[in-house]
């Protein structure tokens, strides 16, 4: 048996600070010119060049006021602020690439589903099967009061809600229009066979849907399903509907258990274990030698802001790290942000303090680093591949676009030259090239219950 090739994204976001802040301060680092649509059009073909299988562009609702309970450090930082949005970035990067995936981040909680389908279905034709959606429900106050609600959903209520929103785009992306309803037939004066569209009535506990999807399918008609929860009841979630999950884990035991976690949730929804890719967060630094290498990350460490991350972790975690003392034990709260982390960091016995998280997030980040020469990362990296059973890894920036060129430019060579990357990009729809497999949902997918119904794609639901 052939060894596993290792499936790659670039991790990023439309803005400034993504996830190792602070080195909007080095001199060359280009992500204050993230408005423009050069910067980002040359980091797509920089991508595509290295031959990755897709820009994953996170986002988030709402801004980070948890840490000092104010906005100033982000705003000084630009820590995700500004922030714009990433289905219009993906959607004007489709023509300066050819086989380089989009994922794209959205929160459910406050996009309708009915305009939402359509929006994706658009993406999906003009980048002619290139689309995969980050499936969020948010986890910020911020972002709930800013849309008019008192604060935010209860965490296992929003994927009681998800659940709901994931089966009315199923219906209106799989059951909606059948695959032969278009003719676009001149001479006999039909596009559409009116008897191959039919109506979409939902009415559920959040949602209420009567209507007919906008789009005619489109080459994936359901987007990669892209996912990051890993609560109970996110891997629950995950199991029924992900096809990839995106983990964290700062080493391989940690990262073993998880994968292992999220196979055996996709195994009780009735699907394939091994139909569920698995992506770790990383960041890298590299350059010829482990001296090189070594000199840059000490260089990079000096613009970095670990105070700047901290205040990102507070906002993921809802607990304020700066009224601890800096050798003060975190302490367990219950908080409606991400539930996973917060267990995490705040179990009996993890020891972890402020000063503990500031020397975490010495870089500004607290994903796993690599740092070395090409053959050490590559070295590194498969050891994470073979050891944990993960698919890939979501590769963050440092210094942009410096970071993700010195990668391709040193560290893909030698994962090809051990046959452990792609030499060049299989053809047809991001599906199809994560996968190897068809451009749709698969047989077993729950999302695949809405497909050909006929006349009554409401007809059946998913399972709780």
């Amino acid at each position: 048996m052939e060894p596993k090739q290792l499936q790659l994204n670039a991790f990023d976001m439309n803005c400034i600070g993504h996830i190792n802040h602070g080195l909007w301060t080095h001199p060359r680092d280009r992500s204050t010119e993230f408005g423009s649509l050069a910067y980002w059009t040359e980091l797509a073909r920089l991508l595509e060049r290295g031959l990755f299988d897709g820009l994953f562009i996170a986002d988030i609702l709402g801004v980070y006021d948890v840490y000092q309970g104010s906005i100033d450090l982000p705003l000084k930082e630009a820590i995700q602020l500004p922030v714009n949005d990433p289905l219009l970035l993906a959607s004007a990067l489709l023509g300066a690439t050819t086989h380089l995936g989009f994922g794209v981040t959205a929160n459910l909680s406050h996009e309708p589903p009915y305009l939402f389908a359509r929006r994706l279905s658009t993406l999906d034709h003009l980048s002619q099967g290139r689309i995969g959606w980050n499936i969020v429900t948010g986890y910020l106050d911020s972002a709930a009061r800013a849309m008019g609600q008192n604060g935010l959903v209860e965490h296992d209520r929003r994927y009681d809600q998800a659940d709901e929103y994931l089966e009315v785009l199923y219906k209106l992306w799989e059951g909606s229009w059948e695959d032969d309803a278009v003719l676009a037939d001149r001479a006999a004066r039909i596009h559409t066979q009116p008897d191959k569209v039919h109506p979409v009535r939902h009415q559920g506990e959040f949602y209420r849907v009567e209507g007919y999807h906008l789009s005619a399918p489109s080459p994936q008609r359901t987007p990669v399903l892209f996912q990051a929860g890993s609560s109970e009841r996110g891997l629950r979630f995950a199991g029924r509907h992900a096809e990839c999950v995106f983990i964290g884990g700062s080493n391989p035991s940690a990262v073993r258990d998880q994968v292992v976690r999220v196979r055996r949730a996709a195994e009780a929804a009735g699907r394939d274990p091994q139909s569920v890719k698995l992506f770790l967060g990383i960041s890298a630094v590299v350059a010829t030698s482990e001296a090189e290498a070594r000199d840059k990350l000490a260089e990079y460490r000096r613009h970095a802001n670990p105070e700047a991350g901290l205040a990102h972790f507070s906002a993921s975690t809802g607990i304020d790290f700066s009224r601890y003392g800096l050798d003060e034990p975190i302490r367990y709260q219950k908080t409606n942000a991400i539930e996973s982390v917060v267990k995490t960091f705040t179990a009996p016995g993890a020891g972890w303090t402020r000063r503990r998280l500031l020397e975490q997030h010495a870089l500004g980040g607290r994903y796993p680093l690599l740092v070395g020469s090409p053959v050490q990362v590559a070295d590194e990296l498969l050891h994470w591949l073979d050891d944990t059973g993960l698919d890939g890894f979501n590769l963050t920036r440092t210094v942009t676009p410096e970071s993700h060129a010195d990668f391709i430019d040193l560290v893909i060579p030698e994962l090809q030259a051990r046959g452990r990357y792609k030499t060049a990009y299989a053809e047809g729809t991001l599906r199809e090239k994560l996968f190897g497999a068809g451009p749709r949902l698969p047989a077993e997918h729950p999302g695949s219950a809405w497909r050909s119904l006929g006349a009554a794609p409401q007809a059946r639901r998913l399972g709780g």
